[in-house]
C-alpha cells in the first residue's frame, strides 16, 4: 500500500500549516484540475481524486494528526515528499477509522519481505606447510541449480587448525533483492610425514645411531622453515624429547610455539665386517643389560 504525500498533492511545501491554509490550497488545486477545465485529460481526473482525498484527510485535525505521525515514523520529518501522481490504491481507511497497528513489521509500498540468503558451511584440508606459509586454493562448489562454481580462497599465513574463513556473499542467494548469505570454510590442517601439529607446537622425530645416543653428539634438526643444530646429551634414550623454543607453528599473535624433537635410536640393518667386529667386541666387554632393572 502506497502512502501518498497529501501536502505535495495540495502543492504545500510543509506540514506545518493550519486548517484554513489547507482549505485555501485545496480550493486552488481543485480549480486548477477541475474536469471542466481539463476535458479529456485522464491525468487531471486522477489528480482531482487525489486532491479530494488529501483534503478529506488533512481538513480534519484528528486524521491530519494521525497522518503526520505515521508519515514521520515511516519517512522522517525532513524527508521530501513524493507526489501522488500515478499512485494507485486509496489509503482513506488508514486515517478515517482503520489505522494500521503501529509497530507492525510491514514495509509500506512493498508486499515483499527481504530475506537474506542462508550461509553455506564446508571444510577443506591443507598441509602444515601450506598453512604455515599461506596459499591460494581453488574450490569447486555446487550451487543451488546444481552447477559447479569455482571460488579462489586465500589461506592466510599461520591460520589455526579448525579456524573458519568467511567469504561474504558467496552463500545462498537472498530473496526479493536481499543480500546473499556467506560461505564459511573450516580449515583442517593435516599432519605430514615429518611434522605433527599439537596446538602451536610441532613434533618431529630425531633419528640417532646407537653410538650418538651413547656418547652424545651434535645433530641437525630440520624445522618447518630452516635447520637448527642441537646438542644431544650422552646416554639419551629412545622416546625422550628435546624442546627447541620458537621453532614451532605460528600462534596467531606474532610468536611461535616450540619444536619438539622425539629421540629414536636406530640400529643399522646391515653391518659391514668392521662394524660387526666392533659390535661383537662391545658385546664381550659391556656389562650393560637393559633388561636388568639395576642398570636402568
Amino acid at each position: 500500500m502506497v502512502l501518498k504525500n497529501y501536502y505535495k498533492i495540495l502543492d504545500l511545501d510543509t506540514s506545518h500549516v493550519s486548517i484554513d491554509e489547507i482549505k485555501i490550497a485545496y480550493r486552488q488545486a481543485a480549480k486548477k484540475y477541475h474536469p471542466d477545465l481539463n476535458v479529456g485529460d485522464e491525468l487531471a481526473e486522477e489528480r482531482i481524486k487525489d486532491i479530494n482525498e488529501a483534503y478529506k484527510i488533512l481538513s480534519v485535525p484528528a486524521s491530519k494528526k494521525k497522518y503526520d505521525r505515521i508519515w514521520n515514523s515511516r519517512f522522517g520529518k525532513n524527508q521530501k515528499a513524493f507526489s501522488g501522481k500515478g499512485e494507485k490504491g486509496a489509503i482513506m481507511n488508514m486515517f478515517l477509522g482503520n489505522i494500521e497497528k503501529e509497530g507492525k513489521d510491514k514495509q509500506i509500498g512493498s508486499k515483499k519481505t527481504l530475506v537474506k540468503g542462508e550461509n553455506i558451511e564446508t571444510e577443506i584440508s591443507i598441509s602444515i606447510q601450506e598453512a604455515f606459509y599461506g596459499m591460494e586454493k581453488m574450490l569447486s562448489l555446487r550451487d543451488v541449480e546444481g552447477k559447479i562454481k569455482k571460488i579462489s580462497v586465500a589461506i592466510p599465513q599461520g591460520i589455526q587448525n579448525g579456524e573458519k574463513l568467511r567469504l561474504i556473499g558467496q552463500g545462498k542467494p537472498g530473496e526479493n533483492g536481499a543480500k546473499n548469505g556467506d560461505l564459511l570454510i573450516k580449515i583442517n590442517i593435516e599432519d605430514s610425514k615429518r611434522f605433527q601439529l599439537k596446538g602451536c607446537d610441532l613434533y618431529t622425530d630425531l633419528l640417532l645411531t646407537p653410538w650418538e645416543a651413547a656418547l652424545g653428539a651434535r645433530a641437525n634438526v630440520t624445522s618447518i622453515d630452516d635447520e637448527t643444530k642441537i646438542y644431544i646429551p650422552q646416554g639419551i634414550q629412545s622416546g625422550e624429547r628435546i624442546k627447541i623454543p620458537g621453532k614451532g607453528y605460528k600462534d596467531g599473535n606474532g610468536a611461535r610455539g616450540d619444536l619438539i624433537a622425539e629421540i629414536k635410536v636406530v640400529v643399522p640393518k646391515q653391518l659391514t665386517e668392521q662394524e660387526r667386529t666392533m659390535f661383537e667386541k662391545l658385546n664381550e666387554i659391556s656389562h650393560f643389560n637393559p633388561r636388568n632393572q639395576e642398570n636402568l
